[in-house]
């Protein structure tokens, strides 16, 4: 399974050639959507990231590139993706790209090779380029201090710098640095540019390289979220536009920059005015925001500082607040004039916002920021001649500090007030407009959604009239390791470097994440919380949502939604498919207008797509949410945590190292040593201790086949004594039948493959690995590997490694990797239509024979097969009734094949003990008994619908009114598959049933659905279902769904013309849907 996109709207098509595409693999936060992106495809409007842009200006410009990053900053890979393809340069090279360790006598190299004896001196004019974070500027800056003291003989040099650094004694870990960057330039003479943001980060790279022609020069951008942000940059140059570029701007000012008469100062005004006029823009070193008529200004330097500052200035403009920001794009050279310029003359008081390293620089009243000192230098050099002599005030921040809309609103307002006055307090401002739709996605890195966000966010991108941001951040000390990903959606550009903070929609894919971040504050207003949550109960509600979250999602008004991926049959058959699952329930909540289109774009192998389309209905429940929960009260010491951002303190997950436990063969002796000295080897003895669930022992109390013994559907009843077992259950559930194997095929087994039944098998269990489980191998054949079900093509693929025939080795390989065409078609028809097993792989490919315990690791556990619950408890307390269809079939070789469980039911003898447990499900009845039940069952779909008919009988015993019951049923046969129709006959007598509509399909020339009968009686569906209220369940195969569903729609079509109406029949049974009057159950 894979995403596609259209060219150019993505980084590149994930799915390469040959490559296996069941995983969408994030290789790097520094690139686009996480993926490669070839040097040919920077170009025009394309999705990039700032590390990219860096990167392809350095690569297109420079001879070679130095790149100092730490391993998982990745500040140099896409270069080096570039040297490996043997892309080009813009001077026909391939650019040498060498990364290099951040130590003592960093950047040594790299003066070593400009000055080598072997050097090409017709490169010299070529630029070098240096690839850094702020931490190696101080281990650089002996080699730059050296290069400027050697710069009228050496190549242009340019450094590209990310202003990221680690900070182990701060709570965030990574930290932005601007003032390394600072202090060099001031120190060594160097030259230093700045970008606002992604938009024209390519251009400042650019104009560094340029000024890099004057002085070694230095470009810095932000390194922890701009700089990985991805995002929709238009007019991006390709590296003949560089090239281009680069040569014009030099051309014009080749004749000045070797001017004695002119100052660096004087260079970078050339260099400015020629670089604006080609490309048409209008840069300059510093650059003002806000009020007309200020009487206060902020001087800012950073990308996030400037970028936020900009806009919250913008907007307090908006409301007469007469404050203004300086953003200094070109820090040195400093040209004054230029600062002075930009400077309104009604400006009263200046204050910069300078930064230093850290909370003790900030108390230290006798250090001052590297920034104010240029600036009160300059504001004194213009007094002079003016008179005019506004304040000068220093507001230092540490490195650490993490820049909100909420905090630079405040800080501005608070500079724009006199002294002993409290700033005024308007509403919080908003900086995004309302087109622009904002989703926030909470994960623990570890999980297999956890690319879901990405890849959400590429499909997105595919839509032209669309621009879309992605940013994630990683903060691996939390849980292991917990991810959060931004997206916004806008058809204008997006400028936003900070976190959303009013999000549309927020997708929480680990509950326990709710308990160490307030999850909910980021959510606007009626907005919508989507948990992920497998085997979701709603009786346990309020194990799963604390208080505080329940009254906070109570208050804010917010919708919520449960996804329940075991709720999905195949997600919980291929638990890889679990993040399309959840990017399904993410486009049917919040961008329905794509689902259809993202269900053509999320390409499937088969029918894996369809079918988790399918199980959304039953996986994603919206919960309601009762006004008790606003005036829940709150326990002692019980509270939402803060409301704290993440702190971002990796750009990657954790690498968790999975070393795989292992699993022994053991004689008898190792388990009774267990069971006769239990404290001293820590045994507990369990039920079953290898399911991670509550099970119970229940026996059998009556079999009772409905269909004749020669008809060729083995229809059955089966009932259950619960005895002292405790099982509860509820109408609607499903009852997990926890199988056994077949004793004589497992025996045989046995006996081919040369196993000894009685040895002891330890193996781990499948919820604490620490732990090891005792069993025997005749045990573990019976119970727990299901080696006689259908193999995934991972299983070929590790079968293979046993292989000792090449031949047999190629083979297993193939089908499992799905090598070539031939290949493909081979595993289908192996599973389709030969229904082939794991023992009938073994027995086929006999050179791979792998152990017994290594059997255990690479074929599936068995898994439970559940069943709707055919009886009312309220009823039939003591006992659980099911309704059974045997599953058989003679495959290719015409060898009887039979389905687990339903033949392990078929076999069992009366009184037989079985394991069992209780499994929730949406087929609920609804809340008021005079609610009208509409219900639809094929075959043994008719299951639930016994419970409810039985259930609404109690009721009426007990004196309750209740509503209307209709049931249609469906079947081939009456004769043959009448199931239960003495008892559906009786109810009707009885009055509970009040309309029964049979549909048998091949009773008469023509055939009669379900659908039909119900056509039949749209009146009185039309006032059961739509007037008084009604709930519609359908039970069974998904085929009737389509047809079934366009019944209710002309229903509703009918009845609204009726009453001099229109309305949308689909759009009706979608909000039927949500109140939980349209469900199905269908398989």
């Amino acid at each position: 399974m894979h995403l596609q996109t259209s060219e150019g709207s993505g980084p590149v098509a994930i799915q390469q050639n040959g490559e296996d595409d069941q995983q969408y693999k994030q290789k790097s936060s520094a690139l686009p959507f996480g993926q490669d992106i070839a040097l040919s495809s920077v170009s025009g409007p394309t999705y990039l990231t700032v590390q990219t842009l860096v990167q392809q200006v350095a690569y297109a410009l420079s001879d070679k590139i130095f790149a100092y990053s730490p391993d998982t900053f990745d500040l140099d890979i896409a270069a080096r993706a570039w040297r490996d393809g043997q892309e080009k340069n813009a001077h026909g090279e391939t650019t040498g790209v060498q990364s290099m360790e951040t130590r003592v006598g960093a950047g040594s190299i790299a003066l070593g090779y400009m000055f080598s004896a072997n050097f090409d001196l017709s490169k010299r004019h070529i630029p070098q380029s240096i690839i850094a974070s702020a931490a190696s500027l101080q281990h650089l800056r002996p080699t730059l201090d050296q290069l400027s003291l050697l710069y009228d003989v050496a190549n242009p040099t340019a450094l590209q710098v990310a202003a990221v650094d680690y900070a182990a004694e701060t709570k965030t870990g990574l930290v932005t640095d601007y003032c390394s960057a600072l202090t060099l330039a001031e120190e060594l003479g160097m030259g230093l540019v700045s970008s606002k943001s992604a938009y024209e980060v390519q251009h400042m790279s650019l104009l560094s390289t340029l000024l890099a022609s004057v002085l070694p020069s230095m470009h810095i951008y932000d390194g922890i979220t701009v700089g990985r942000e991805t995002t929709r940059v238009v007019d991006v140059l390709n590296v003949k536009s560089l090239k281009r570029t680069y040569d014009s701007v030099l051309d014009v000012v080749k004749e000045d920059l070797p001017s004695k008469r002119l100052t660096a100062e004087g260079k970078l005004a050339k260099v400015m005015l020629a670089f604006n006029a080609e490309l048409g823009t209008e840069y300059k070193c510093f650059e003002y925001y806000g009020h007309q008529a200020p009487t206060s200004v902020m001087v800012v330097f950073g990308t996030v500082e400037a970028s936020l500052s900009a806009q919250v200035a913008e907007a307090l403009a908006q409301q007469d607040v007469k404050i203004g920001v300086i953003n200094v794009r070109v820090y040195r050279p400093f040209a004054e004039e230029d600062f002075i310029e930009a400077l309104a003359p009604t400006v009263q008081q200046i204050t910069v916002l300078g930064q230093v390293k850290d909370q003790a620089s900030v108390m230290d009243g006798s250090m001052t920021s590297s920034l104010y000192a240029d600036v009160i230098a300059a504001v004194n050099f213009q007094s002079s001649s003016t008179g005019r002599e506004p304040g000068v005030y220093d507001i230092k921040y540490a490195r650490e500090t993490v820049w909100t809309v909420a905090k630079m609103e405040a800080l501005l307002r608070q500079l724009n007030t006199k002294p002993g006055e409290s700033p005024e307090q308007g509403q919080p401002l908003k900086l995004t407009s309302s087109e622009t739709k904002q989703y926030t996605f909470w994960d623990t890195a570890a999980s297999g959604s956890a690319s879901a966000p990405l890849m959400l966010g590429q499909l997105l991108s595919d839509d032209s009239s669309l621009n879309v941001a992605a940013r994630s951040g990683h903060d691996n000390l939390v849980q292991g390791g917990v991810i959060r990903t931004d997206l916004r959606c806008s058809p204008k550009s997006i400028e936003a470097a900070y976190s959303v903070r009013e999000a549309d929609v927020v997708v929480v894919a680990e509950e326990k994440l709710l308990k160490d971040f307030t999850v909910v504050s980021s959510l606007k207003e009626e907005g919508t919380l989507l948990l992920r949550s497998p085997g979701w109960k709603e009786d346990e509600i309020e194990k799963k949502l604390s208080t505080p979250v329940r009254k906070a999602i109570a208050t804010r008004k917010l919708a919520l939604y449960v996804l329940d991926p075991t709720a999905s049959p195949k997600a919980s058959e291929e638990p890889e498919l679990e993040s399309y699952l959840l990017q399904l329930a993410f486009l049917k909540i919040a961008r329905s207008d794509v689902y259809d289109s993202g269900l053509k774009k999320l390409q499937a192998g088969g029918d894996a797509l369809e079918a988790l389309a399918k199980d959304l209905d039953t996986a994603l429940k919206r919960i309601d949410v009762p006004e008790s929960w606003l005036t829940s009260e709150l326990e002692e010491n019980e509270a939402m945590p803060p409301p704290e951002d993440l702190n971002v303190n990796s750009f990657s997950a954790y690498e968790q190292e999975e070393v795989e436990p292992p699993t022994y063969l053991r004689d008898w002796a190792t388990a009774a040593k267990g069971l006769s000295f239990k404290e001293a080897y820590g045994t507990s003895i369990a039920l079953r201790p290898d399911l991670g669930i509550k099970t119970s022992v229940i026996h059998l109390k009556e079999h009772r086949r409905l269909t004749p013994p020669d008809y060729d559907r083995n229809i059955f009843h089966i009932e259950f004594d619960l005895g002292e077992s405790g099982l509860k259950y509820e109408i609607g559930e499903a009852l997990g039948i926890h199988a056994e194997n077949d004793k004589d095929e497992v025996e045989e087994f046995i006996k081919w493959y040369g196993l000894e039944p009685e040895e002891v098998v330890e193996v781990p269990s499948r919820d604490d690995p620490d732990l090891l489980e005792n069993r025997t191998v005749y045990q573990a054949l019976m119970q727990n590997v299901d080696i006689f079900g259908r193999p995934p093509k991972k299983f070929y693929e590790a079968l293979s490694e046993y292989a000792s025939e090449e031949k047999e080795k190629v083979d297993l390989l193939m089908l499992g990797t799905g090598g070539n065409q031939e290949a493909q078609v081979e595993f289908k028809r192996r599973a389709e239509v030969d229904t082939v097993t794991f023992a009938d792989i073994l027995l086929e490919y006999p050179s791979a024979h792998p152990s017994f315990h290594d059997i255990v690791r690479i074929v599936n556990p068995m898994k439970r097969r559940e069943y709707s619950v055919a009886s009312s408890q309220k009823v039939t307390p003591n006992s659980i009734s099911l309704l059974i269809v045997t599953v058989n079939w003679q495959d290719s070789k015409g060898r009887d094949r039979f389905g687990q469980a339903t033949r392990y039911l078929d076999s069992l003898p009366k009184g037989a003990a079985i394991t069992v447990s209780v499994k929730p499900s949406v087929m609920k009845l609804p809340p008021k008994s005079t609610q009208p039940i509409i219900m639809a069952g094929l075959g043994t779909g008719l299951a639930p619908f016994r419970a409810f008919v039985q259930e609404r009988a109690w009721q009426r015993e007990q004196g309750m009114p209740i509503g209307d019951v209709f049931l249609y049923m469906g079947a081939r046969h009456q004769k043959e598959e009448y199931l239960y129709g003495e008892e559906w006959e009786a109810y009707q007598d009885a009055g509970i049933i009040t309309l029964l509509g049979r549909a048998f399909s091949r009773d008469q020339p023509q055939k009669i659905y379900i659908q039909d009968r119900m056509r039949q009686t749209l009146g009185d569906i039309r006032r059961a279902y739509l007037n008084n209220d009604g709930a519609f369940y359908l039970c069974g195969p998904t085929w009737p769904v389509p047809d079934v569903t366009n019944v209710l729609e002309e229903a509703v079509v009918v009845e609204a013309a009726s009453q001099g109406k229109k309305k949308d029949g689909q759009k009706e049974i979608e909000r039927l849907k949500e109140e939980g009057r349209y469900v199905l159950e269908v398989y």
